[in-house]
């Protein structure tokens, strides 16, 4: 009888297949194995022997020592997604595998680097119904205090979060249906973003951002059963909807700035403001600002102009970048605390994921020194058998 691999991890098997977006049938046509075998090894009745492990690691582009990584204890903190109801199952799975490599990452990195303290301040609420506008309103605010916001626009929502001590990941996930995922990982205290950058424009990537930190803030005590009822699931999105833009857009500053709410009067504070027409209107409306017939005209015209696919300055705005990670990374090989294959040992993950997760420059972690060879240079002998060279001056450029 074979035997199997010991210290073989079946959830790292799982969370390796989902990140490749496989089903188990197409997972065993790859390595020329009975979709029964996948399904033993996943459920832990088995483990693959090594040839088989071989094969999994070859076709899932991943190191075997992966599959000997056990899983860290993230505690039973939920997974929040920002995404269309019709998302696919498969799309969500893939997602959280990526976010949980991230975490696998940043767990790695806080061995040699302090990433910074988590000052995240959060509501103690258990029950989504617990929650009214006013606590909304009130933990949005709460986060300007502790970080030292003011109540103006935020010039970067990325840095801001990373500066609290919040991971952020931004990846594609590979549809634009799906637009996030956040996490409190209870392995290290520490809550996690993944920001999809398919759909990619600065006012949508921010108001993301904002939505998952509103699921960081109003939720994290919430049961995950709360979120597969469908319709508790649209009222948590819609709070953290609503707290990203009390986050991004503070009744009392912004509404100042309004002195009519119209389209052009919104374009004209997209740029200082940094948040998408279409929230500024939805703000407006969650501000009183609008009657009813107000704010069924401006989305109206809104689609006149066709701005539900793109709208003014989306091709402008510069796009915000995550940075703890990257620079953690850089930190370490700089300083050649840790080289490269030392970090992908640590990590126990391809290069290309490392790189992907980290917002590394494509071969970050894989590039060699480039072999020098030196160039063959004719003898003096056989220019002289040539009859030597002549010499043609250039001019010399005198204007």
């Amino acid at each position: 009888m074979r035997s199997g691999t010991p210290g073989f991890q079946a959830e790292r098997l799982v969370e390796a297949r989902d990140s490749r977006g496989l089903t188990q049938v197409a997972l065993a046509e790859l390595i020329n194995r009975t979709s029964s075998s996948i399904s033993r090894w996943e459920g832990g009745a088995q483990s693959p022997e090594p040839e088989a492990l071989d094969a999994l690691s070859l076709s899932l582009n991943l190191p075997t020592a992966f599959f000997l990584r056990p899983l860290p204890d993230h505690g039973p903190a939920p997974l929040f997604f920002r995404s269309m109801a019709n998302t696919t199952q498969s799309v969500r799975k893939r997602t959280q595998a990526r976010l949980r490599w991230a975490q696998d990452i940043a767990l790695s990195l806080q061995e040699w680097v302090d990433l910074p303290e988590v000052k995240v301040p959060r509501l103690e609420a258990t029950d989504h119904r617990e929650i009214g506008n006013e606590d909304i309103e009130r933990m949005a605010h709460e986060c300007r205090i502790l970080w030292d916001l003011g109540i103006g626009p935020i010039s970067d929502v990325l840095l801001v979060l990373e500066n609290a001590g919040i991971v952020v990941v931004k990846e594609e996930t590979g549809t634009v249906r799906m637009d996030g995922l956040s996490n409190w990982s209870a392995a290290d205290g520490r809550p996690y973003v993944l920001i999809a950058r398919d759909k990619d424009s600065c006012v949508r990537s921010r108001m993301d951002a904002a939505h998952e930190l509103g699921h960081l803030v109003l939720h994290r005590h919430l049961g995950a059963k709360a979120l597969n009822n469908s319709a508790n699931f649209k009222e948590i999105e819609r709070q953290a909807f609503d707290f990203g833009g009390a986050f991004l857009m503070p009744a009392e500053s912004f509404s100042g700035e309004i002195h009519s709410p119209s389209l052009n009067a919104f374009v004209a504070l997209k740029e200082r403001w940094k948040v998408s027409i279409g929230a500024m209107i939805m703000r407006c409306a969650r501000l009183d600002m609008l009657s009813e017939e107000h704010h069924r005209r401006l989305w109206k015209y809104f689609s006149a102009r066709g701005w539900r696919k793109s709208e003014p300055l989306d091709d402008v705005l510069e796009l915000e970048q995550p940075r703890l990670l990257n620079r953690s990374v850089r930190l370490l090989v700089d300083e050649s605390i840790r080289s490269r294959e030392a970090l992908l040992n640590d990590f126990r993950l391809h290069g290309s994921d490392v790189e992907a997760l980290c917002g590394l420059p494509r071969g970050f972690m894989t590039m060699e020194p480039a072999e020098v060879v030196p160039l063959p240079t004719l003898k003096r002998s056989a220019e002289s058998a040539q009859g030597g060279g002549t010499v043609v001056p250039f001019s010399r450029d005198t204007t």
